[in-house]
């Protein structure tokens, strides 16, 4: 018994922003991108543009999928670290522009390891009788922490160059600023009779953790929660610790895709995908090494997106669907690590 995924829609904001393009406001190129990271392009929302209009979008592209209207879901699964508000969350904002107002609406933090996670609290909810159908949403908008102000050079709209200030403030920023993109995913969910179904999930957070990616101002051990100085100070801006986020992501992604296949009793081969979330295509590679299964097995889209956080696993599984590559009865592992940390993989049965 368990959940699977009949439906699967994705959005991505504007234009694709590529590489060459972030060399106007850092120093930075395609040729120290991609080697590094995978990325070629990336999306961005446009001011005044939240997560749940992105997910507005993609949920409409998935209910349709899905064969469904709006009123048949009767709870949302919300997955964002960066909602429109502090609070409230950005289910409920998503459920009233979806026409369904007082269903409810759950808001989770994961971060990019959120669909291992919600997977299994969708499981939940639907098992035990709390739901029928659930619509799952990944989506994040990271435009609002990127360490630039001139948005009109990015994209080529007004001349540079921009000031050796804000040029050298990018630059400090690079290593993190060069991952991120925009983007939204939705996954409608459903009970379904074995052999098909949730088979299960292996889930880890470990809060000693916290500082290899993390946001450091904004939080209520300040009075108030923003200062002037905190700008002042870039830390509104994410801290990542590159290397050690590598080592950690290679060694705990392998061991718990493994356990996880061992706990339900499949092997690696058995799996028809990987579907890892999209950080960085070396981590994955590096992952797909460690764990010795074919490279045909764990594909990448993160060259056209970059990192859409908690967006990127639903947005590949969207595509695939729809290439006709991913198709019902395939046994598909998601895993993903993200800030917390937390890190996970799932095991479905489509």
């Amino acid at each position: 018994m368990g959940i699977t995924i009949i439906g699967t829609g994705h959005h991505v904001p504007g234009k694709p922003v590529p590489n060459d393009a972030l060399s106007r406001v850092m120093d930075t190129s395609d040729e120290w991108i991609r080697p590094r990271t995978g990325i070629a392009q990336r999306h961005f929302v446009a001011e005044g543009e939240g997560v749940s209009d992105l997910a507005l979008i993609a949920s409409q592209r998935a209910l349709k999928n899905a064969g469904l209207e709006a009123e048949e879901v009767d709870f949302i699964v919300f997955a964002t670290m960066t909602p429109e508000f502090i609070f409230p969350g950005s289910g409920g904002l998503l459920g009233a522009k979806l026409g369904i107002p007082r269903i409810p609406a759950l808001d989770i933090r994961q971060q990019c390891a959120a669909m291992p996670f919600g997977l299994q609290v969708a499981n939940g909810l639907i098992e035990t009788g709390a739901a029928r159908t659930i619509l799952l949403i990944g989506a994040d908008a990271h435009a609002g922490f990127m360490p630039w102000d001139d948005w009109d050079v990015l994209t080529g709209d007004a001349d540079g160059p921009v000031s050796d200030e804000a040029y050298e403030r990018g630059t400090r920023h690079r290593g993190l600023a060069v991952l991120f993109g925009d983007g939204a995913a939705a996954m409608v969910l459903r009970h379904v009779d074995p052999p098909r179904g949730f088979l299960g999930a292996e889930l880890h957070t470990d809060g000693r953790l916290f500082d290899r990616i993390y946001i450091p101002s904004g939080g209520f051990r300040s009075r108030p929660y923003f200062t002037p100085e905190m700008f002042e100070r870039e830390e509104h801006i994410p801290r990542m610790q590159g290397r050690d986020l590598f080592k950690v992501a290679v060694t705990e992604l392998s061991r718990c895709v493994r356990s996880i296949c061992e706990k339900v009793g499949v092997s690696l081969d058995d799996v028809d995908w990987f579907i890892a979330h999209q950080a960085n295509d070396r981590i994955n590679n590096a992952v797909r090494q460690a764990l010795k299964v074919p490279a045909e097995k764990v594909p990448s889209n993160i060259a056209r997106y970059g990192n859409t956080s908690a967006a990127t696993i639903g947005i590949l599984l969207d595509e695939l669907r729809r290439e006709g590559k991913v198709r019902e009865g395939q046994l598909v592992c998601f895993f993903a690590l993200g800030s917390g940390l937390n890190w996970g993989a799932t095991l479905v049965r489509l």
